[in-house]
């Protein structure tokens, strides 16, 4: 021990620390933290909206709203010109500050405070989607517009020649212009975005305003359309916690400003369905204090809902701004396919659980852990509602099986074409059915639908015994008894090899239609032939007589 530690004495008293001289930013960290870190490019509006959000809380806690004045984002899309503008009545950015913090990265003062966006990058993320990036700005205090030009063209030059070696501060003077403009149509007080020769990107998503708006109805902090009946619910569970944000979002090419996706119900081509109620829920951190909170809309959980509603699964949102996708918490079910059946979010309050620097997932440490033990219950519970759901549609399916084999099976007993063996057979099946649906209706998971169940087997009963007391007059009793025999076993037979009792009753009905058509005509044709016949003789006997009498 003692010659252990003498060693370690003079290995830490002989070490001699040196000053870095230089530390080298290099430029690709410009592409590293714009364009290069965002995967959809729709996500540069989600930017620049939370940027616009928290300018108007700003504004709203400074007071300087005129009454019956809200916050208000505009987006305007001029096609022609491929330009995009973002602009907010916030509270701007005055002159003083207002290059320094447009070209400061990853030194935002928003963090430790309560702003959606904290890691001062966001606002490049449009470098790499338009020829020109410019941010405008003004304040009541400030008499000129100040603005900084990004030339997003000469940046992607930059960073691809070989040549420019410079760092990044060299980088940014050599791509950025900064300067004040005069004030002529821009309001007293705003910021601006706006993206010049906008790229074309897959299907000009970037210059749609319809997937502009049912993107930002999913992510950004809007409100929830005026005829959503749990907004009121949602409030109560959500709010002070979480302010629900009643700032106006309009986007040019639309017609009413954006709200969040949910509506009444949600339907698609093959179901409708509709919110029953509404299920809040409360999450502790390690400390017991509110971590999150939530709401789930329950609805039938008839299997996943549709894509294009905007609200599938259990999602995350932070500031009232969405984190990920709707597939981030898919692996708490006990099915990943029963997130896409459940409709709710989770507001997160506990400032250590923190998205990471793209906003589609979180930074792992021990408070989103303990977020997601405290969700997975939950997740179970929907899980075990899905499961449920689909059990009881299952049952459900059996018993109309059987209901609808009944019914034609009674079809094929009152056509009448079938011989008594067959019948029999018919009557058997029949008897066993009806004992299944009597089963499936007295099943535990199907307690609530018992009644109704067991009404339709009653009214099922009554028929099978009027058909039983209904004597059907069958067209083979026209045949000849060994025509009747041979009818009826072809019949059997179609009945017995056919797999759509449907299409073999069609067929039988046609040949039974056909026997009733030709026995018709036969019982009609030997009268005239007969009369014909008669009359042919009457003429013929004189003629005879006759001939016979002149031979003579």
């Amino acid at each position: 021990m003692n010659e252990g530690n003498a060693l370690l004495k003079s290995s830490t008293s002989s070490r001699q620390v040196e000053q870095l001289d230089e530390i080298v930013i290099g430029k690709d960290v410009l592409e590293l933290v714009s364009s290069a870190m965002y995967v959809d490019p729709l996500t540069i509006f989600r930017e620049y909206v939370q940027n616009a959000a928290d300018a108007i809380d700003e504004a709203r806690t400074a007071g300087l709203y005129a009454k019956g004045e809200s916050g208000l984002i505009e987006i305007g899309i001029d096609t022609a010109q491929r330009k995009v503008t973002i602009r907010d009545n916030g509270t701007g950015v005055p002159w003083k500050d207002f290059g320094r913090r447009l070209t400061a990265l990853g030194a935002s003062a928003k963090r430790g405070g309560t702003a959606r966006g904290f890691r001062g990058v966001g606002r490049l993320a449009g470098l790499g989607y338009a020829q020109k990036l410019v941010f405008r700005s003004r304040t009541e205090q400030d008499d000129l517009v100040s603005e900084l030009s990004w030339d997003c063209r000469l940046l992607r030059s930059s960073l691809r020649s070989a040549e420019t070696n410079g760092g990044l501060e060299d980088l940014i003077r050599q791509v950025a212009t900064l300067s004040r403009v005069a004030p002529d149509g821009y309001p007293d007080r705003f910021f601006e975005v706006e993206l010049d020769g906008v790229v074309r990107f897959r299907s000009d998503t970037l210059m749609s305003p319809k997937a502009i708006g049912e993107y930002l109805a999913q992510v950004a902090p809007v409100p929830f359309a005026p005829d959503f009946e749990f907004t009121a619910s949602i409030s109560e569970a959500v709010e002070p916690a979480v302010k629900l944000d009643t700032l106006e979002l309009k986007i040019s090419g639309l017609e009413e400003p954006v709200y969040r996706p949910h509506r009444k119900g949600f339907s698609d081509e093959k179901r409708t369905g509709r919110f029953e109620d509404i299920e809040v829920f409360t999450i502790p951190d390690v400390d017991g204090e509110p971590a999150a909170v939530g709401w789930i809309l329950h609805h039938e959980y008839d299997g996943a809902i549709p894509v294009g509603t905007g609200f599938k699964g259990l999602r995350l949102r932070v500031g009232n701004v969405q984190i990920g996708g709707n597939a981030l918490l898919e692996e708490l079910f006990t099915e990943s396919r029963f997130n896409s059946w459940s409709i709710g979010e989770v507001h997160i309050l506990d400032r250590r659980v923190v998205p990471n620097a793209r906003r589609d997932d979180f930074e792992q440490n021990a408070h989103y852990s303990n977020l997601l033990n405290q969700l997975a219950p939950i997740a179970r519970a929907i899980s075990k509602r899905c499961r449920t759901s689909s059990k009881q549609r299952q049952l459900l399916r059996d018993f109309q099986l059987q209901e609808q084999g009944i019914k034609e099976r009674l079809q094929i007993l009152q056509q009448g074409g079938i011989r008594r063996e067959a019948r029999k057979v018919q009557t058997a099946q029949i008897d066993s059915s009806l004992q299944k649906m009597d089963r499936l209706a007295n099943s535990h998971d199907l307690e609530a639908e018992k009644e109704r169940l067991v009404g339709r087997i009653s009214k099922l009963r009554q028929r099978v015994q009027d058909t039983a007391v209904a004597s059907a007059s069958s067209p083979l009793e026209l045949l000849p008894p060994h025509k009747r025999a041979m009818y009826g076993q072809m019949i059997d037979l179609i009945y017995d090899c056919s797999v759509n009792r449907i299409a073999a009753k069609s067929l039988v009905d046609r040949i039974l239609e056909k026997i009733v058509e030709e026995k018709s005509a036969a019982a009609k044709l030997p009268k005239k032939q007969n009369g014909f016949k008669k009359a042919s003789a009457t003429r013929a006997k004189p003629r005879n007589s006759g001939r016979k009498s002149r031979l003579r």
